[in-house]
């Protein structure tokens, strides 16, 4: 299918596309015209890039998780496992965020807030 179509059926723009393709996530082959033509499980694939985004998922990863997928004998496990790893990051951000967030807590109403926490004794101010 030609670019257009793909685009309408994946409730995308062309550029969309185009960027998708530019970026290594699809591969159109060109006809003698020049046109782009995509096979038609591209648009479940483009479906999935952009669900996969939505859950946070960046570019490089869904590219490196699409071969994963396609060689995975079970793709519903693997697709599992993806995710358990992606909620383990999500997890790790979370406990720095929250010791981040403490420490500017910690912070306000302090007369220097921005000097290191070990220089703020009364000694050393």
């Amino acid at each position: 299918m030609r670019i257009g179509e793909l685009a309408e059926r994946a409730g995308l723009s062309r550029d969309a596309v185009r960027f998708y393709e530019k970026v290594g996530l699809l591969k159109g082959r060109r006809l003698a015209n020049g046109y782009r033509d995509f096979p038609p499980e591209t648009v479940e694939w483009l479906r999935y890039v952009r669900v996969a985004q939505a859950l946070g998922f960046s570019l490089a990863e869904i590219a490196a998780h699409g071969a994963t997928l396609r060689a995975a004998e079970d793709p519903a496990e693997t697709l599992s496992a993806l995710l358990r790893a992606k909620l383990a990051v999500i997890d790790a951000r979370l406990a720095e965020l929250g010791a981040l967030r403490g420490e500017l807590a910690a912070r306000i109403g302090q007369p220097c807030p921005f000097a290191p926490a070990v220089l703020t004794g009364p000694d050393l101010l």
